[in-house]
């Protein structure tokens, strides 16, 4: 089990609320592809990175664009979050900011490259 693989916890509460519409092909198991996800996201990984343990970057990247358009993992987080009674923080990119000496140089600053010629 890997440090970013659902807990025994975790799994209970999620797999009643996952998506059962049986298609053509036999679905894999979603365990793994939901690892397989975290496992991206948290480590920031490209799709076609994805440790082979995961099964098939597509199968993963497919099901993570089919679940996030049917609204999926928001009942899943909020399935988690309430099962954590709210001890769970999730933090979202939009809020997240950059400090203001991270933003760049004060305007008018010049700034000069070594062994460049000078403007004449």
């Amino acid at each position: 089990m890997s440090r970013f693989d659902l807990t025994e916890f975790e799994w209970r509460v999620i797999q009643p609320l996952l998506p059962d519409k049986p298609r053509g092909n036999p679905r894999v198991d979603d365990r793994r592809v939901l690892n397989g996800i975290f496992f991206c996201l948290r480590a920031g990984l490209p799709w076609r990175d994805l440790p082979e343990r995961y099964g098939p970057y597509t199968t993963v990247y497919n099901r993570f664009n089919r679940w996030r358009k049917a609204g999926v993992w928001d009942r899943l987080m909020d399935a988690i979050t309430a099962a954590y009674d709210g001890q769970v923080q999730m933090i979202d990119t939009s809020i997240v900011r950059v400090h203001q000496h991270a933003a760049g140089a004060k305007k008018g600053v010049e700034f000069v490259i070594w062994g460049a010629p000078e403007a004449g």
